[in-house]
């Protein structure tokens, strides 16, 4: 399989999101979440070697994740990006610093199973058991959507 031409009119350009921006936006991430008192991880230049990419790939990821709105750039006179001040909350999402719905639902899931297993007597093996058995049956899907709701705060009340 050929890769398509950026050239061609019509095509699709390729993919960087999985090869360029989602790398640069974990590298920054991990520096923000690690920043202690009086460092500067935000700087252009720290996150060249945090993201293992050439310098030109992390500035053009930069200024693509700036435009989306993932990441908030100091730029210079020139207009170049020289500083991330911070990142948006969907960028924590996206690069698991706070939890997704559906990350969530997951972790629920293989507690209630690691519960059923470790569980110290056959009655709470049991129940354990039988919650699990219903959260496979509430399925994937619309577990993420409780799980949405208790990430937001909003579980509906009963009327």
């Amino acid at each position: 399989m050929t890769s398509p031409d950026p050239a061609a009119p019509g095509d699709l350009l390729p993919d960087v999101w999985f090869t360029r921006d989602l790398p640069v936006l974990r590298a920054i991430a991990r520096l923000v979440d690690s920043a202690g008192p009086g460092s500067s991880p935000y700087l252009l230049g720290a996150v060249v070697p945090a993201s293992g990419l050439p310098k030109a790939e992390v500035i053009a990821a930069a200024k693509a994740l700036a435009e989306t709105g993932y990441v908030e750039p100091l730029t210079n006179h020139a207009g170049e990006i020289v500083r991330i001040t911070g990142i948006s909350a969907e960028a924590r999402r996206l690069t698991g610093l706070w939890p997704t719905p559906q990350s969530e639902w997951e972790r629920l899931t293989e507690q209630l199973a690691a519960r059923a297993d470790r569980a110290p007597t056959d009655v709470e093996r049991e129940r354990w058991r039988a919650f699990a058995d219903a959260a496979a049956a509430v399925g994937a899907a619309d577990g993420a959507l409780l799980m949405a709701a208790l990430i937001g705060g909003y579980v509906p009340r009963n009327r």
